[in-house]
């Protein structure tokens, strides 16, 4: 029966119609059925659906935008095409053409050996931080790995988890240079030298890789022994501490005693040399001086023996009055020889 037969009045012969009662006919529904009428399309319409969809599917692919920090990567039916700068580009609709824009600028970071999330304690991951040193000692180790992008290109097209392949390359490295060094030097003095090494290894292995990655810097966060350990690893440090201050305190008395004794050294040897200049000089002047008195006794011995006993006298008894007196022989009056002045006048 057709559906609008439901609603047109009929004369009073079709009210009953039909078998299945009593009068051959049903009775007309007590309610409306609403009619649905289905528009008639037109190919004008049809057409003009056609073009609305292109255009919202063309128009919002046409055309993207490049973030100052940003460079645009475009690619042609899934091969590489060109790259753009920062600004307003124009681009063939997908599935063409399709653009991307990665961050060159954008400096990231990948941590190793642990997590750090705002809001959430540091989480800690053993299997990445824990490694073996050259000898035989676990080490604890937190590195961070910050980065950015060197070639948009490379770092799309050969890199498939960026983010993984850094934390991959650094922890091979930093367990291959941990390895070849001693605990102490991990602890104490070589950590500048394993950032560097570090750093320098894994940017040879992106390179490798040809990522288009580039290492900014590397940070060695903590080094630590494990918390299994690190009480005995104190007391250990700490007894190297009083070590090498025991140590430098000797070394500190050493290079304080020897240059005085040195010096001490070098002042008796200068006042023995001294001496025996002084004792060689005065052995000399009394040599000289009795060769000069030996040649003026030669010539007048009776005189100088006089001389020599008359001065003998004066440095002996340099305090009494002294009388010289002539013997009986001579005659007249005993010659006198000046000594120091004093023997005029009697007072000697």
């Amino acid at each position: 029966m057709p559906w609008d037969d439901l609603h047109e009045p009929k004369g009073p012969e079709d009210r009953f119609k039909g078998g299945g009662g009593q009068g051959g006919g049903s009775q007309k529904p007590p309610f409306d059925i609403p009619q649905f009428k289905v528009p008639q399309f037109k190919p004008s319409m049809v057409l003009g659906i056609i073009l609305l969809l292109l255009v919202v599917w063309i128009v919002p692919g046409t055309f993207y935008f490049v973030e100052p920090d940003e460079e645009g990567v475009v690619t042609r039916f899934g091969k590489f095409y060109r790259t753009t700068s920062p600004g307003l580009h124009f681009k063939f609709p997908s599935p063409i053409e399709h653009a991307e824009t990665p961050k060159i600028r954008q400096v990231q970071r990948a941590e190793i050996g642990f997590r750090a999330s705002e809001g959430r304690p540091l989480q800690r991951v053993p299997a990445e931080s824990l490694m073996l040193t050259g000898d035989q000692n676990i080490i604890d180790i937190n590195l961070v790995v910050q980065y950015r992008i060197m070639d948009s290109v490379k770092y799309l097209f050969n890199v498939r988890q960026p983010h993984k392949l850094i934390r991959n390359a650094a922890e091979t490295v930093i367990r291959g240079i941990t390895g070849s060094r001693k605990i102490d030097e991990a602890l104490t003095t070589g950590k500048a030298e394993i950032q560097v090494n570090a750093k320098v290894q894994i940017q040879a292995l992106l390179d490798k890789y040809d990522s288009g990655l580039q290492v900014v810097t590397i940070q060695l966060q903590d080094v630590h022994p494990p918390e299994q350990v690190e009480a005995a690893f104190k007391d250990v440090v700490s007894a190297r501490e009083d070590k090498e201050r025991m140590i430098n305190e000797a070394q500190g008395y050493r290079n304080a005693v020897i240059p005085e004794a040195r010096g001490q050294a070098a002042k008796i040897v200068r006042e023995a040399e001294g001496y025996r200049e002084r004792v060689i000089k005065t052995a000399e002047g009394d040599a000289k001086r009795f060769l000069q008195q030996y040649e003026e006794y030669k010539k007048a011995p009776d005189i100088t023996r006089k001389r020599l006993y008359l001065e003998t006298m004066e440095n002996v008894l340099p305090t009494i009055k002294k009388f010289i007196m002539g013997d009986k022989k001579s005659s007249g009056v005993l010659p006198l020889l000046p000594l120091n002045g004093n023997l005029m006048g009697g007072n000697k």
